[in-house]
């Protein structure tokens, strides 16, 4: 059920580290940050980087994490051990580059099941380019789609999630929106291939969430959901509902009528502004519950199924804010 399972990222307990460790000058270790992590009411599980948090002993880091009360929801991949990856990962011009992104891609899956978690999550931020005349978009495509296709192919039972994002690192990446990822999803062809959509992501790539995340249920499937916000310009990880609360509330009822019941993950950034992540993470699963207790209340109004039948914004509007604030819309 939406709503039972709630994720984060671990690095956000780092934050203000100063004060939680007092007197610590070192960088608090993987392990210090999930029993951090773990003291978040609501908290159930967390999703981890691939090689970053890690290495050697995957079974050994799956067991720390339980031992904390919390479960691991899947794996992300990183690709930065190689700094020629800033060149592209998939996509690299060298063979043997790309071929090392490729495998280093194979050894996250395998690590992920042997934690016992179900799901790799593939962000190719290094995959695009910054210049014009800089690559043939044939063989970028052609390269990155082949990439997928031969990782998915890897373990069939592990799921893979495509996360797009619209630039950065590069000034445009290759899988840049919704509607792109659906694309390589068709052409790579493997049952085991979904999409992930995190919400600023979604925004700055001038996409309505709500509208993203239907697509995806109906060309491919919904595989994972990074809540946060910002300004629509940037990866700005804020809290959730801090400026798009009506896009977020959306996005909810639309993913809760699709029947995801995943991970809702929260992809913030506290440690960006020195908040204490413990508070900000149990805000933010305070917060998804009264929206979808909101949704709730929305699904038991037929008239907001009425005004979106006859495209009425008014009436719409005002039965989600007053969902929002606990009420119903007088007949």
């Amino acid at each position: 059920m939406l709503g039972n399972r709630f994720a984060t990222r671990i690095n956000s307990f780092a934050s203000a580290a100063h004060d939680y460790w007092a007197g610590q000058q070192a960088k608090p270790s993987l392990e210090q940050m999930i029993r951090r992590a773990a003291t978040v009411p609501g908290l159930t599980e967390l999703d981890l980087n691939y090689p970053d948090h890690v290495g050697g002993d995957p079974a050994a880091v799956a067991a720390m994490v339980r031992d904390c009360g919390l479960q691991i929801s899947g794996l992300a991949m990183r690709y930065y051990t190689n700094p020629a990856f800033k060149r592209g990962a998939f996509t690299n011009p060298d063979r043997a580059v790309r071929r090392e992104a490729i495998d280093l891609t194979k050894r996250g899956i395998d690590a992920a099941r042997a934690m016992g978690a179900p799901m790799m999550t593939l962000w190719l931020g290094q995959d695009g380019f910054d210049y014009a005349f800089q690559c043939d978009y044939q063989r970028l495509w052609a390269d990155e789609v082949e990439g997928i296709a031969e990782v998915a192919a890897h373990d069939p039972d592990c799921l893979i999630s495509i996360e797009y994002k619209p630039n950065e690192p590069r000034s445009y990446s290759l899988l840049r929106d919704a509607a792109t990822t659906l694309l390589a999803i068709d052409e790579a062809g493997a049952d085991n291939l979904g999409v992930t959509i995190d919400f600023a992501h979604a925004l700055y790539a001038d996409e309505q969430p709500a509208n993203a995340a239907a697509m995806v249920m109906r060309r491919s499937r919904l595989l994972g959901l990074h809540l946060n916000d910002g300004y629509a310009k940037r990866d700005d990880g804020l809290m959730v509902g801090a400026v798009h609360m009506q896009a977020t509330l959306e996005l909810l009822a639309e993913v809760k009528r699709g029947g995801f019941d995943g991970a809702v993950y929260f992809d913030t950034f506290p440690d960006a502004s020195g908040l204490d992540p413990v508070a900000e993470c149990a805000a933010n699963i305070r917060t998804v519950r009264r929206m979808l207790a909101a949704v709730e209340r929305m699904e038991g109004d037929n008239r907001m199924a009425d005004a979106k039948a006859r495209h009425d914004p008014v009436t719409a509007q005002e039965i989600a804010q007053l969902a929002l604030s606990g009420g119903v819309l007088a007949a």
